[in-house]
């Protein structure tokens, strides 16, 4: 099975978001990181090139693929902030329906 790409590294996390935020987004990026650590209690990792990511988790796949990912992360991606996030259980449905206007994927929030 091939390696997951998306893998923690010891890149500086404060780079990342001096080289792609804009004012707005850095000043959000600033308090996310912040509001992450203190809910997480870890410390933000850049986990490949583009994602700030607090914590791990191991998954596992129907396919038997398996790997580890962050619990919960942000990236820049042009002028939007992504959220990836697990949100699997019924209360956090409910919060994500009060979230607004936003699109989901498996684990990215959007919008």
């Amino acid at each position: 099975m091939p390696e997951n790409k998306t893998k923690a590294t010891k890149a500086s996390v404060a780079k990342y978001i001096a080289s792609r935020a804009n004012d707005v987004q850095r000043v959000d990026c600033d308090r996310l990181v912040a509001m992450l650590r203190k809910i997480t209690k870890q410390e933000p990792k850049m986990w490949g090139p583009s994602i700030v990511g607090f914590g791990s988790y191991r998954y596992k796949y129907d396919s038997g693929r398996e790997g580890e990912s962050c619990l919960v992360g942000l990236a820049i991606r042009q002028s939007d902030l992504v959220a990836y996030v697990l949100a699997e259980s019924p209360s956090q449905k409910k919060l994500l329906a009060k979230r607004g206007k936003h699109k989901m994927g498996r684990v990215c929030l959007c919008g």
